[in-house]
């Protein structure tokens, strides 16, 4: 049986956990066998990631200066797909520090690293975002120009440019925002559905936005997503340069976010507070409506990416599973 390498860059973030996770659970179902690592930076992977996923090995890589990725070629050797979550997501802190935004996110270590194999065959499968777009208008497709308002989504661009100028074989998915369960090792950030979900449990008013507009996407589509192009290119290799829109098939503001949620957990609707963005001053420029046209994704992959208030309910049946 031949055996295949995936190295998730990023690995123990929120999308890296739940694609370490996902692809360790299909090993066996396999026709190949299949060889998982991660890299991390800040930290050493958690012991209940490390659990989880036993036979995955962690390297620790520093995506600025490239500090770690001879000890991945050593041993771990080249891998067949690349998945790169790594990124200083953030858009507050990448307007404070733009240099370091621009270093991380626009990936030429990584690239030159991968271009150093002598045999090309690796799939980058590269995470962007939907604030490569200026936000003026609803559903964009993937040929709409990139106008972005702020420096995390001008460090997105200049990555997606950058890979496509220097790499063969990609596939850049502009994700929006990424919700559901929380990770086998927590992340620190606020994940969104959890968060609506604890505040509005406090029975007390809380603004939510009315005018800014994106398409959620549920993790467990987006891990789904990834895997369909990784088998597609180790099962077939034909040569790869794609970019999809990755979002779910509904538009909607944070205020209709914090509904589903109300709905679901039975919270008074009276508590969610309709309020322009404009009222509040977040220390960055945020794009006002970056829904997108998912039909390419829907067509090139043959799936329906699933609606906001299903995935908010099966978050939230495995936070609380008896309650479900």
């Amino acid at each position: 049986m031949s055996s295949k390498k995936i190295l998730i860059v990023g690995g123990t973030g929120y999308l890296g956990q739940h694609l370490l996770q996902e692809f360790a659970a299909i090993q066996d179902n396999l026709p190949y066998a299949l060889s998982l690592a991660l890299t991390c930076h800040t930290n050493p992977p958690p012991e209940p990631l490390l659990k989880a996923i036993p036979h995955a090995l962690p390297f620790h890589v520093d995506l600025k200066t490239g500090n770690g990725f001879d000890d991945i070629s050593i041993n771990f050797g080249q891998p067949d797909v690349v998945v790169n979550c790594a990124a200083l997501s953030v858009p507050r802190a990448c307007e404070v520090d733009p240099t370091a935004a621009m270093a991380i996110n626009v990936p030429s270590v990584l690239v030159k690293w991968l271009s150093s194999f002598s045999n090309g065959d690796s799939l980058l499968i590269h995470l962007s975002t939907d604030q490569v777009y200026e936000g003026t208008k609803s559903f964009y497709k993937e040929d709409d120009e990139t106008l972005p308002v702020n420096v995390y989504g001008s460090s997105k661009v200049a990555a997606e440019q950058f890979i496509s100028a220097n790499y063969s074989n990609f596939a850049i998915l502009r994700s929006s925002i990424i919700y559901g369960p929380q990770t086998v090792s927590p992340v620190p950030k606020s994940l969104p559905v959890q968060w609506m979900d604890s505040v509005l449990a406090k029975g007390e008013p809380m603004d939510f936005f009315h005018d800014e507009y994106r398409c959620p996407v549920y993790v467990k589509d987006l891990v789904t997503i990834i895997w369909t192009l990784t088998n597609k290119w180790i099962s077939e290799g034909e040569p790869m340069q794609l970019l999809l829109n990755v979002g779910g098939p509904d538009r909607i503001s944070r205020v209709q976010m914090a509904e589903a949620v109300a709905h679901i957990r039975g919270y008074n609707l009276s508590l969610i507070k309709s309020v322009s963005s404009s009222t509040v001053n977040r220390g960055v420029k945020s794009p006002a409506d970056i829904s997108m046209d998912i039909t390419r994704l829907i067509q090139t992959l043959n799936m329906s990416p699933t609606a906001y208030r299903d995935g908010v309910r099966l978050t939230l049946e495995a936070e609380f599973p008896s309650a479900s």
